[in-house]
């Protein structure tokens, strides 16, 4: 009876060994990664943040990628040829299959950027506005032809606004799309609880290298210190943007890893140009002259990142470096609101969204601004519903970061401050002419001086009318534990999961 008693123990004990084992390694199977926000849509045309762009990039693949040097390498394509400045011709790769089960074909090529084009594709327009048409060949084989000379047209092709999309799918879906993505990519779409987490699956029949996990999960969680505490107890395998209070937990964590790269935004507070006063130059040069932006980059950031000194972050081709930091000057900033009529106190709301250093930023703004007889109110929005907001053009000053995630020049203005963005992505509602044509000019040079010259001019120019205040160049800095191997964070702010193992 003993006997049987010490043998049924130990089978118990065997079992729930081995059922921990399983465990592991079922967790093993899945990658949990930690965001600040949730996406908005996975709809890669239907706007143009961090966040849908990071999980697009999942389960979708474009024509081109872009390769470890920054230069567009082949990925849907399977080669392709610059006929000349105005046409470009692609080779598919055969038997791809998008999730649905059909094959990607030319057609689909067609589609997904004739859609682009259309007003669902309002947001991205920099990307794609200059292709003229999209002529179907033969089945794997397609040509762009441009509206005119458009030099970083195949670096915009690795945005993932030019995520391959399958007809059929988008058309069954409809409005709902968005929410039932099917690409070509590497992982399949599984579910969505908004606000909280996204899970995808691995795709089996992927025409490329399959991932090393099964199952990839991309939980948000606004609060950073949450994602810190998340990542120590072992509950997230990667979390993003550690924050500045945390650098030190997680560096000394034996149990962790510590990962950062300078990226290619500018975080700004932006001033709406549209309303009165910011519709002066000479209001906005005062909100600008009245804050002390290097004090208020290193009390915020203590060490990460730096100072800007130009719109343009500095890792973009032909940013600006050497310009000299900004000067506080109250006195400056009251005589240039005394010329412009402003009527003193002034009441004003800076808007922001959940992040710790911004609210910080603002604050510091807040009292700085106080001095020169701006009272501003600080009102903090959740991702979706701020973004949204900021769509309604009732905003007065708001803090945000444009990332270029195709480091061209091109891609790093347009966007933010051309005209046919207005309401899109520029939230400044910022309208210039010249700027506009120096922009046009731009996006045809070939790469070289004239192109450099003109580029610099342009930031200058920008730079004069102050549609922004620059607050800070950043760092994209994620903490993971110990055990990931093949993880690299990307100065686009959104990260490629594919490669990361298990050890």
């Amino acid at each position: 009876m003993k006997r049987f008693t010490k043998l049924a123990l130990l089978a118990a004990v065997f079992a729930v060994f081995t059922g921990m084992c399983a465990g592991a390694a079922l967790a093993k199977d899945t990658l949990i990664v930690a965001n600040i926000y949730d996406a908005k849509t996975l709809d890669p045309i239907a706007t143009n943040e961090v966040a849908t762009s990071g999980m697009c990039l999942h389960v979708y693949d474009n024509l081109l990628s872009l390769g470890a040097d920054g230069a567009p390498v082949p990925q849907l394509a399977e080669k392709y040829e610059i006929i000349d400045n105005l046409t470009y011709k692609f080779n598919l790769r055969k038997g791809v299959k998008f999730h649905n089960g059909e094959e990607m074909k030319a057609a689909d090529v067609k589609y997904t950027f004739e859609r682009a084009k259309s007003p669902a594709g309002a947001s991205i327009r920099q990307y794609v506005d200059d292709i003229n048409t999209v002529e179907v060949i033969d089945d794997y084989t397609v040509v762009f032809k441009m509206k005119r000379p458009f030099t970083p047209f195949l670096m915009a092709l690795t945005h993932t606004c030019g995520s391959i999309l399958n007809k059929k799918a988008v058309e069954a879906a409809g409005d709902n799309y968005g929410m039932n993505p099917v690409g070509t990519g590497p992982f399949k779409f599984k579910s969505w609880a908004k606000g909280d987490r996204i899970t995808l699956e691995r795709n089996e029949e992927y025409w490329g290298k399959k991932p090393a996990f099964k199952t990839l999960v991309m939980r948000a969680i606004p609060e950073a210190t949450n994602r810190t505490i998340e990542l120590e107890s072992g509950a997230i395998d990667i979390a993003y943007q550690i924050t500045t209070n945390d650098l030190k937990r997680v560096q000394e964590n034996p149990k962790l890893a510590l990962m950062r790269v300078v990226d290619n935004s500018t975080t700004y507070m932006g001033l709406n140009c549209s309303k009165a006063p910011f519709d002066n130059p000479k209001v906005r040069k005062a909100v600008s002259l009245a804050l002390d932006t290097v004090g208020i980059q290193k009390a915020v950031w203590r060490g990460v990142g730096k100072a800007p000194v130009a719109p343009n972050a500095p890792n973009i081709l032909y940013a600006i470096k050497d310009a000299k930091p900004h000067v506080q000057d109250v006195e400056a900033a009251k005589k240039l609101l005394a010329e412009a009529g402003v009527k003193l106190p002034l009441n004003v709301q800076i808007w922001t969204n959940e992040r710790k250093e911004r609210i910080d930023m603002a604050t510091i703004i807040q009292s700085q601004l106080e001095e020169v007889g701006i009272k501003a109110e600080i009102k903090v929005l959740e991702w979706g519903a701020y973004l949204d907001g900021l769509k309604q053009k009732t905003h007065d000053m708001f803090i945000l970061g444009w990332v270029a995630s195709v480091p061209d020049p091109e891609f790093a203005v347009s966007g933010v401050f051309h005209s046919s963005m207005v309401g899109s992505t520029n939230f400044s509602y910022f309208v210039n002419p010249d700027v506009d044509k120096m922009m046009e000019q731009g996006k045809a040079l070939p790469n070289g001086p004239e192109r450099e010259k003109l580029y610099k001019d342009l930031q200058e120019k920008i730079d004069s009318l102050t549609p922004w205040v620059y607050l800070h160049n950043d760092e994209q800095i994620c903490g993971t534990q110990k055990n990931i191997k093949g993880f690299q964070p990307s100065p686009r702010g959104y990260h490629v999961l594919t490669n990361v193992s298990f050890e």
